[in-house]
């Protein structure tokens, strides 16, 4: 494999490497918001109906996992096949 190709699997990586910060970040966000809009709630209609419909901050951080993982492979194999050629 050309070093090009390996550069690109890295780059790649690092690219899902950012967007599971990103997702972690945004699951963050999302938690927050939840939390406050409960919190100002006096019925927490919201919350029992699940309207109006949200990305729930645990599906998000488990995108985020998958993003880290995908991003830290790619790089440890752009490494690897580097260090081959």
């Amino acid at each position: 494999m050309p070093n090009i190709d390996s550069y690109i699997m890295m780059g790649i990586g690092g690219f899902f490497l950012l967007l599971g910060i990103i997702t972690f970040l945004w699951a963050r966000g999302e938690e927050r918001g939840l939390n406050y809009g409960l919190s100002q709630r006096p019925d927490l209609r919201e919350f029992i109906t699940r309207w109006p419909t949200r990305v729930e901050p645990g599906a998000l951080r488990v995108g985020g996992w998958i993003f880290i993982t995908v991003g830290l492979v790619l790089i440890i194999l752009g490494g690897v096949f580097i260090a081959i050629d």
